[in-house]
């Protein structure tokens, strides 16, 4: 049995040689990529790169699967390497770094999906706190404002810590490419609201949102309640105003409650104490505020195995943590997907807006989504 110590000695020998000739490869990828400048030759050269990946997996032999993992990432960094060269994405970087770093913040209509006393309307006056909110009926319909001008901003939910995904929200990210100019994480409370003469005991259905009927889930099917949606929990305590029916209650916020004129008969229903909405804040003009510490992008993947391991080791290499990954198919492409990704960056730093710039000329249909705060 051979020991312990000398096998590391024997590793350590084999590393020294094994960066000696990394280094020599990327002497030789910055000499391909001053060749590519030159000649004005794209820096990826997908058939080449498959060629070099059967090959070292046929001669890695059993370590193959190993061998083609080790050579992908190599060629990951050769390219970027060569794109920092050849200097690409020039013009995406010139409207990264010219984008104006100051919103307009008073006096200005942000839209938001709901009525008055809906998260939505909450979240909007949380950030925009000397603007109008603008209520409209859909997610569809703040899109549809954003475009048309008749608000400068659009207020949207994206995930909730309990309930997940938006997937309705993140269809209209990805089919519009409005940029994201900030973003909100509001702690979300739910009460239970009926007719001021209702009592606790009286109440049979529920009227709330579906996410905020998912948020409550436990809640609902403790006390046995038959839930129904509804197009938001401001609508909800509205129309259970309205209706005036002894045996409806609203699943919604304090101050919806409130606004409706309606009896509070339990509190904190959520399931998790910690219940979180993330809100972002969308624009057809880009803002970058200086201290800006998120970053979105959306792109779809090549064909190619493994292409999403690539694309990660890029930001592994960068040191860039990674805090969000969704999927939404494309409609007609069967099982073809576009992905949106959020890390944690500032465009002011060389290797980020390289990073953005790199991305763009290799994935297909990227968009850089922004860079803004996160409150």
């Amino acid at each position: 049995m051979q020991d312990l110590s000398k096998i590391r000695d024997e590793i350590d020998k084999i590393d020294k040689e094994l960066i000696k000739l990394f280094k020599r490869r990327m002497d030789c990828a910055k000499a391909v990529g001053c060749y590519k400048k030159e000649n004005n030759i794209p820096v990826l050269n997908q058939a080449r790169e498959n060629e070099i990946l059967d090959c070292v997996e046929k001669q890695g032999k059993e370590y193959g699967a190993y061998s083609r993992l080790l050579y992908s990432n190599i060629m990951e960094l050769s390219r970027a390497l060569q794109h920092n060269i050849v200097g690409s994405g020039e013009a995406l970087k010139e409207v990264i770094l010219n984008a104006s770093s100051k919103m307009p913040m008073s006096g200005i209509k942000a839209g938001y999906q709901g009525i008055k006393g809906a998260n939505g309307h909450e979240a909007t006056l949380k950030l925009f706190p000397n603007g109008i909110p603008t209520s409209y009926k859909t997610f569809d319909d703040v899109f549809d404002a954003v475009d048309k001008g008749e608000v400068s901003y659009g207020v949207l939910p994206v995930e909730n810590s309990n309930a997940g995904s938006v997937s309705a929200v993140y269809d209209l990210i990805l089919r519009h490419r409005f940029y994201i100019v900030g973003a909100l994480d509001m702690p979300i409370d739910y009460c239970l609201a009926g007719l001021k003469q209702a009592q606790f005991s009286d109440i049979e259905k529920i009227w709330s949102h579906p996410q905020s009927i998912s948020q409550c889930s436990n809640y609902i099917a403790r006390h046995n309640f038959e839930a129904i949606p509804c197009a938001n929990t401001a609508v909800a305590a509205r129309d259970a105003a309205k209706e005036k029916r002894l045996n409806v209650a609203a699943i919604c916020s304090y101050k919806a409650a409130d606004e409706y004129g309606l009896k509070i008969l339990d509190d904190h229903l959520q399931d998790s104490r910690e219940n979180t909405t993330r809100f972002i804040v969308i624009s057809k003009k880009l803002y970058i505020p200086e201290n800006a510490n998120k970053i979105s992008l959306c792109f779809s993947l090549p064909h190619v195995t493994g292409s999403l391991y690539s694309l990660l080791c890029r930001f592994n290499s960068l040191g860039l943590n990674l805090t969000k990954i969704e999927s939404r198919p494309i409609k007609g492409k069967e099982f073809e997907y576009l992905f949106y990704l959020d890390f944690s960056g500032n465009v002011h730093s060389n290797n980020v807006v390289n990073l953005i710039s790199q991305l763009n000329e290799e994935m297909p249909e990227f968009s850089f989504l922004g860079n803004y705060c996160e409150l």
